[in-house]
C-alpha cells in the first residue's frame, strides 16, 4: 500500500472511531443532562467515556501500535490535562452566557477530534505506527 493511501486509510479509521466515540459522548451527555443541569458534570463524564473508547480502538486498529500502553495512555492523559480544563471552562462559560449545550458540545468535539488526531499521530505514536503483530 502506498504511503499516501496508508495515511488516508489511517485518517479514515481515526474519523470512524472518533464518530463512534462521539456517539458515546453525545448519548451519555444527553442522558446525564436529564438529571444534572450544570454543563460541566455531564461533559466531563461523557468525555472520559469517549476517551477510553477512542484510545482503545485507535491504538489497536488505526495506528496498529505495539507502544507501551501505560506510556501511550500517559501521553494521551497529558493531552487531556490541558484540553479538558480549557474545554470545560470555555464550555461552561459559553453555557452561562446563553449558548446551547449541544452546540457547545459539538464544537468542542470537533476541536477535540482535530487536536487529538494530530497529537496521537505526531506525539503518542510517532515512530511506533504499524508495529503491532497480529495475535494467533
Amino acid at each position: 500500500m502506498s504511503k499516501d493511501k496508508g495515511q488516508l486509510m489511517q485518517a479514515l479509521k481515526f474519523t470512524l472511531f472518533s464518530i463512534s466515540a462521539g456517539i458515546i459522548q453525545i448519548v451519555s451527555f444527553a442522558i446525564l443532562e436529564i438529571f444534572i443541569h450544570e454543563y460541566w458534570i455531564p461533559y466531563l463524564t461523557s468525555l472520559i467515556l469517549s476517551i477510553v473508547w477512542n484510545f482503545t480502538l485507535n491504538r489497536r486498529y488505526t495506528f496498529q501500535s505495539a507502544a507501551n500502553v501505560p506510556i501511550a495512555m500517559a501521553k494521551v492523559f497529558g493531552f487531556y490535562l490541558v484540553f479538558t480544563p480549557v474545554s470545560t471552562w470555555l464550555g461552561n462559560l459559553a453555557e452561562q452566557n446563553g449558548g446551547n449545550d449541544f452546540v457547545i458540545l459539538i464544537l468542542t468535539m470537533v476541536a477535540n477530534f482535530v487536536l487529538e488526531y494530530l497529537f496521537c499521530k505526531f506525539v503518542v505514536y510517532r515512530g511506533q505506527e504499524n508495529t503491532r503483530r497480529e495475535e494467533k
